[in-house]
């Protein structure tokens, strides 16, 4: 028994994980958490192009340019 307790003491915050993984795949929470992170990443991306548009323009036409 005490070394089902080290075991869970030691391993806590791995067990949390996986429940927590687990409570989001059966309720499908995963798309929600997706649509949310692809969002905030595509703002991000937005505001980095409007605030370097003279660099983006340049770095397209390089990769444009190797193609």
């Amino acid at each position: 028994m005490d070394n089902f307790k080290n075991f869970v003491y030691r391993y806590r915050g791995a067990i949390i994980g996986i429940l927590t993984a687990i409570i989001i795949l059966c309720t499908k929470l995963y798309m929600l958490i997706v649509g949310i992170v692809l969002v905030v990443v595509c703002a991000f991306l937005g505001n980095y192009i409007q605030q370097n548009k003279y660099e983006v323009k340049e770095k397209i036409k390089g990769f444009i340019d190797r193609i």
